[in-house]
């Protein structure tokens, strides 16, 4: 089993900056990819993010040049900093990991990040 622990969510106005992190542990032999998705109530859950273990990145086209994704293999953690904030990036952010032995995907439990004035 593989337990994912998020953090760094929270309110921030626009313009601003947050970090989020996302640690992963249990019966892990290495973690090919690693992403982060968000959700608003009423939406599908869509990528934001996402980086392979070689360190190749991809953006959705909405954040493209103000999120960046980066990876601590050693640590077996993902952290995604969000600059330049729009109250438009309000959303669940869920962490998505998929390791090996597997492969298997497993979610993050969500953090709330709101961009409001």
């Amino acid at each position: 089993q593989v337990q994912l622990v998020e953090s760094g969510g929270g309110l921030v106005q626009p313009g601003g900056s947050l970090r989020l992190s996302c640690a992963a542990s249990g019966r892990i032999f290495s973690i090919p990819v690693m992403g982060w998705y968000r959700q608003v109530p009423g939406k599908q859950r869509e990528l934001v993010a996402q980086i392979i273990s070689g360190g190749t990145s991809n953006y959705a086209d909405s954040v493209a040049g103000r999120f960046t994704i980066s990876r601590d293999n050693a640590k077996k953690t993902v952290f995604l900093q969000m600059n330049s904030l729009k109250p438009e990036d309000t959303a669940v952010y869920y962490c998505n990991v998929r390791v090996l032995p597997g492969p298997k995907e497993y979610w993050g439990q969500g953090t709330q990040v709101t961009v409001s004035s």
